[in-house]
């Protein structure tokens, strides 16, 4: 729980448009199975042989206000073409959620992690933390901080990610 009161002071500043940091080996992801804000729930398995942006975020952190816009945006752009976007939102309830939102609109699912038993069990440092989890289930990238995830660069590894891990790019000719 004493994570969700760190915020990175890295994320203070314009948004990183930078990269993600590539994990090698790839482990993989840690279970997540939480509900939505319409009482949905949601298991990364779910999601397997998708690519998968999970982002852990609060309504309190200014980096994760400032990234909010960007998922979106990665989401309209990738979304159609299978990629998912999560936003696991640390703490906090739903109520406090759907007032956030009138101000920064979403459309991808934003989960909530009321009792933080999520955060503890990935290896979150700070929020905001993102990650993108391959189509087997594996860690693949992580950023810690705001990141502009429709940065043209990050879209691109994203795209590449699903490329290499689609059935036709695995079938022997």
């Amino acid at each position: 729980m004493g994570l969700i009161l760190v915020t990175l002071l890295a994320g203070t500043g314009a948004a990183d448009t930078g990269m993600l940091t590539g994990i090698e080996p790839r482990p993989e992801a840690p279970p997540l199975e939480l509900g939505d804000l319409d009482g949905r729930e949601h298991t990364l398995g779910d999601y397997r042989g998708q690519v998968v942006v999970v982002n852990f975020w609060a309504t309190w952190c200014p980096p994760c206000r400032e990234e909010l816009p960007s998922l979106q945006r990665l989401w309209d752009t990738l979304g159609p073409e299978g990629l998912v976007v999560l936003g696991v939102n640390v703490g906090e309830d739903a109520d406090r959620i759907f007032f956030f939102t009138a101000d920064y609109p979403v459309d991808f699912p934003l989960l909530l992690d009321l009792d933080a038993n999520a955060i503890d069990t990935w290896p979150v440092r700070g929020i905001p933390t993102t990650f993108v989890i391959d189509p087997e289930g594996r860690i693949a990238y992580r950023a810690i901080g705001a990141r502009e995830f429709d940065h043209p660069d990050i879209v691109e590894r994203l795209r590449e990610l699903r490329r290499t891990h689609s059935p036709e790019a695995t079938m022997p000719e």
